[in-house]
């Protein structure tokens, strides 16, 4: 492991943190996570950057996943089922992770952020729940498709960059199973345990993984997840809308200025 500065390391955690809290309430907590360790890591290969992020996500997210398990409508069997492609499509996705450079990261992050806020931003009903509405029963066509899309397409893509992948899941199980924001924030977060555990398994395989300095930065992950799980049962929909918002627009002009400054 590359030498770390301690003005490095506290800074790092504070990114792990709150990019926890973000990854419980609407996910993606990656694009914070993934550019701090770009940033404090330097001189690193993408492959080692992306294989200690997963170390560190894979604390927080299942933080979060326990505490929304607990108190949310969440269909566990279901969740685990799209959880277990998501696990296979993760692993497939590490493999050929090996090969990217960190150069093309940051744009590819760039564009995925730029959709989602398009798609949020075009839909303000996206997620939200009327007072008294009932869920739409999940039929197996839905469950069908959410394996496949969902656990498999999402999965691979985690493995293979990861940034926006608790977002893109959040979106997805919204749209295919008409899920409301704080139950596909709750049904995301179960499986993206399994995509990170699929591709931490990969990278942990090819030795990509640095364990000294993702154990510190997990326990960091763990309470913002733990805290950001809370508020998102306690506050509802329209809270997770907003904090996605405001989450993908502020990233989107970071990385824009980093690109091009």
């Amino acid at each position: 492991m590359p030498e770390i500065s301690l003005t490095t390391l506290v800074l790092l955690c504070l990114a792990a943190l709150v990019a926890g809290w973000i990854d419980a309430v609407v996910g993606g907590g990656g694009l914070l996570l993934l550019p701090a360790l770009l940033l404090g890591l330097p001189n690193v290969q993408a492959a080692h950057i992306l294989g200690t992020n997963k170390a560190v996500a894979i604390v927080g997210t299942t933080g979060a996943a326990i505490t929304y398990a607990r108190k949310a409508p969440v269909q566990i069997k279901t969740a685990i089922r799209i959880g277990l492609a998501a696990l296979a499509g993760s692993m497939g996705g590490a493999f050929f992770a090996a090969g990217i450079s960190s150069a093309v990261l940051r744009p590819v992050i760039m564009v995925v952020l730029l959709a989602v806020a398009a798609f949020v931003m075009l839909r303000p009903s996206f997620g939200a729940k009327a007072e008294g509405e009932e869920r739409a029963p999940l039929t197996r066509a839905r469950i069908v498709t959410a394996i496949v899309v969902v656990g498999g397409g999402i999965g691979f893509y985690d493995g293979l960059f990861g940034p926006g992948t608790g977002t893109f899941l959040v979106l997805a199980l919204t749209a295919v199973l008409h899920l409301d924001l704080v139950t596909a924030s709750a049904t995301a977060k179960i499986v993206n345990v399994c995509t990170n555990a699929g591709a931490l398994a990969m990278f942990a395989y090819q030795g990509s993984v640095y364990w000294q300095l993702a154990g510190v930065m997990a326990v960091f992950n763990l309470i913002g997840g733990t805290v950001g799980a809370r508020m998102a049962l306690s506050k509802g929909a329209e809270f997770v809308r907003g904090v996605l918002l405001v989450v993908v627009l502020s990233l989107v002009a970071k990385l824009a200025f980093d690109q091009w400054a």
